[in-house]
């Protein structure tokens, strides 16, 4: 079973990330995406972020998550390495100019940069990055 953006969520006070296996009145139940599968409900006091919601800054506008997300899957296919917090700021930046190269420097920081990455080696065992781009419709529609 593939996942798809809208069915994974990021959790405030929550490391790594968290699909969405139901909902209640006051909040969302969710599991746990890296590692141990364990489940919690998160509360009205927790801001909860879809990653199909989430974009960054260019310096044209915003880019939706799933398109850099797809752009960095591309560039890690074809030799780029993945970064880490250990590497330098330039470091960082340099990378992430392989993956979307015209993100705005001032507003999208190093940190969302190492988040990027991490959330990414998260994601890769269970997302279908060819589908990413395309409609949720009719990926709806190819699951029936």
């Amino acid at each position: 079973m593939s996942l798809y953006l809208n069915d994974i969520v990021s959790v405030s006070g929550k490391p790594g990330l968290h699909k969405v296996v139901g909902r209640r009145t006051t909040g969302l139940i969710v599991e746990s995406l890296d590692g141990d599968p364990k489940r919690f409900a998160t509360n009205l006091n927790q801001k909860v972020s879809f990653l199909s919601d989430i974009s960054m800054y260019t310096y044209e506008g915003d880019e939706k998550l799933a398109v850099v997300l797809k752009h960095l899957h591309d560039q890690v296919n074809q030799g780029l390495e993945l970064i880490s917090k250990k590497n330098s700021g330039e470091e960082i930046k340099n990378f992430f100019r392989n993956v979307l190269e015209n993100f705005d420097e001032d507003q999208v920081y190093n940190s969302d940069i190492i988040k990027l990455v991490n959330w990414y080696q998260i994601l890769k065992e269970q997302l279908n990055f060819d589908q990413l781009l395309e409609p949720e419709e009719e990926a709806d529609q190819e699951e029936e």
